[in-house]
């Protein structure tokens, strides 16, 4: 799948996951500075909303409609992951009563990007990771993965949230 990025071609690297897989494991930076693990969240049905920076529209209305759509819905954790330091992510949510979600940063976890096939790896936006939303189930198992191919297009929110049902 080709990828672009306000309608020019970006360069991105690794293979994103794909239904019926086991997700690959993580560590990332929660807003409180800790580790956040997938592994820590099982059990549960995850969200994986992956994108380039809190500071960008596109990226911050998925934060919101993440937010209002997945929040209320029992054992559903969204993650909401980007390369953008904690801090950055925790002020935007604190501003907006941003309470349903979770933010992570991938700053710390090089091979996060690369794992999960969302690599932006030539140009002004190498090491960002382009937009993708993954959903995975109690067990780890990918049940909807969807790689968005431009990059300035929200996700598919409702066939995200049918996943999850």
């Amino acid at each position: 799948m080709s990828i672009t990025f306000q309608g020019s071609p970006v360069s991105v690297s690794g293979t994103l996951p794909q239904t019926r897989q086991i997700a690959p494991n993580f560590t990332l930076c929660a807003a409180d500075l800790s580790d956040i693990t997938l592994e820590s969240l099982k059990g549960q049905k995850v969200v994986l909303n992956i994108f380039l920076s809190i500071d960008t529209p596109v990226c911050a209305s998925s934060v919101r409609t993440f937010n209002e759509k997945a929040s209320a819905l029992d054992n559903v954790t969204v993650l909401c992951i980007s390369a953008d330091l904690p801090f950055a992510t925790d002020r935007f949510c604190g501003a907006e009563g941003i309470e349903g979600v979770k933010t992570a940063s991938c700053f710390r976890s090089p091979s996060f990007t690369e794992d999960y096939g969302v690599n932006l790896n030539q140009g002004a936006l190498k090491g960002l990771a382009t937009r993708a939303v993954l959903v995975v189930n109690e067990e780890g198992i990918i049940v909807h993965s969807e790689l968005v191919s431009e990059i300035t297009e929200e996700p598919n929110y409702e066939a995200a949230i049918a996943a999850l049902g």
